[in-house]
């Protein structure tokens, strides 16, 4: 069976990141299967690539809550892959994020209480992944690290593949580990901060169906130890543990009347922490010539976790700060925590990507994305109350080259 036209990688594909602040180029590391769920879904002979690679990115992000112009974050983003010897290939990439801003809001009405303060700094991350191929099957290796001015994360990866005789069904198993520290200390944190692992063990399938059709299925089990705490938040102390199952299916249909694709995907969170969240995501690929427009939906939506803390409002309807810090005081040494990141809530991601290739080899593309988060937008119920409301913005700008 021939392997679908629309899934092949083309040179602006094989370089994809999630907002700019991720590490672009290995997926077997902690927290692949969220990474996966933006990596080209292709089926193919495993082959060493051809020719080298280059890609260079640029990416814009500013986010704010009503009235509060929060952060700004800017990330130029390198990425490599070449040929080595025939049958192998080395892989590499690099970013650097500079955020300045401020810290989130914890709730509606609670900006004097919240802690917000103005922050600023770089983050620099690396990684790089050497691949061997055979006949049919081939094996990674990955090595990554970030740092930043109170964090510092490394991490490694095993992967391998195998395929069938026909190339149509794909196999995939791999290995993640990352140990990172957060040391607050010298941000003027509450707490000093600590370390934490994680391991990660994933199993996938990618299976052509027809000439038209090509899913995929990835199964993640993540098991992580050691501090999860917020050191920069008052009273906050979470689980020194945090397991997760993470499930992930991806459809991708041709259309041939419209020379295009949808890309369809489902992306199922649990973990121990009681966070359940649902990930759905459709993009339209429409080639029009020398072009490529593909506008893209994603919806997410999450419960809260069970140590979470809902704010409590007087009979105005107003934060009461003082029956939050009582209630924050007589729980004391218990798990909680205000953290807006682990309520319910529910949120819309548009995004357009418009790319042009110039010739095989060498293209340009720019990709838009709008964020919006609230409780109002949870799947099934109304979310936490008295969440603010968090919007965003994307901009990156690429070039692409192989030779």
């Amino acid at each position: 069976m021939q392997t679908p036209v629309f899934t092949q990688p083309s040179p602006t594909t094989r370089h994809h990141s999630a907002g700019g602040s991720v590490l672009l180029a290995s997926l077997v590391l902690p927290g692949l299967a969220a990474l996966a769920c933006v990596a080209p879904l292709t089926a193919a002979a495993e082959t060493a690539p051809d020719k080298t690679t280059v890609a260079l990115k640029y990416g814009h992000y500013t986010d704010s809550q009503p009235g509060w112009e929060r952060v700004t974050a800017r990330s130029p983003q390198l990425y490599v892959q070449a040929p080595i010897a025939g049958d192998w290939s080395l892989e590499a990439s690099a970013v650097m994020d500079a955020v300045s801003g401020a810290t989130p809001r914890w709730h509606t009405q609670n900006a004097a209480f919240s802690g917000a303060s103005r922050m600023d700094d770089v983050r620099r991350a690396g990684d790089v992944k050497v691949t061997r191929y055979f006949a049919r099957a081939a094996v990674s290796a990955s090595l990554a690290n970030s740092n930043e001015n109170d964090y510092a994360s490394h991490a490694a990866g095993l992967e391998a593949r195998w395929s069938t005789e026909d190339n149509n069904r794909t196999w995939s198993a791999g290995l993640g580990l990352s140990n990172d520290r957060i040391d607050a200390s010298k941000t003027g944190g509450s707490g000093s901060g600590g370390q934490k692992s994680t391991r990660e063990y994933q199993l996938g399938l990618t299976q052509v169906l027809t000439t038209d059709d090509l899913v995929q299925f990835n199964l993640t089990r993540s098991l992580g130890r050691g501090y999860y705490s917020d050191p920069y938040k008052s009273f906050d102390q979470r689980p020194d543990l945090r397991d997760a199952w993470i499930a992930l299916a991806r459809w991708n249909h041709y259309l041939a009347p419209f020379d295009a694709a949808l890309r369809s995907s489902y992306r199922y969170y649990n973990d121990s922490f009681g966070v359940l969240s649902h990930t759905l995501g459709l993009d339209w690929v429409q080639s029009a010539g020398a072009w490529t427009v593909t506008p893209g939906l994603r919806y997410y939506s999450q419960s809260a976790a069970h140590f979470y803390l809902d704010p409590i409002l007087n009979a105005q309807g107003q934060y009461d700060q003082i029956a939050v810090i009582t209630r924050a005081v007589n729980q004391r040494g218990r798990n909680q925590s205000t953290d807006q990141r682990l309520a319910a809530f529910g949120a819309v991601t548009l995004s357009v990507k418009l790319a042009y290739a110039f010739n095989p080899d060498t293209s340009v593309d720019v990709k838009l994305e709008t964020y919006r988060q609230s409780a109002s937008l949870q799947l099934g119920g109304e979310g936490s109350p008295g969440l603010d409301p968090f919007r965003a913005n994307f901009v990156q700008l690429g070039l692409t080259h192989r030779f």
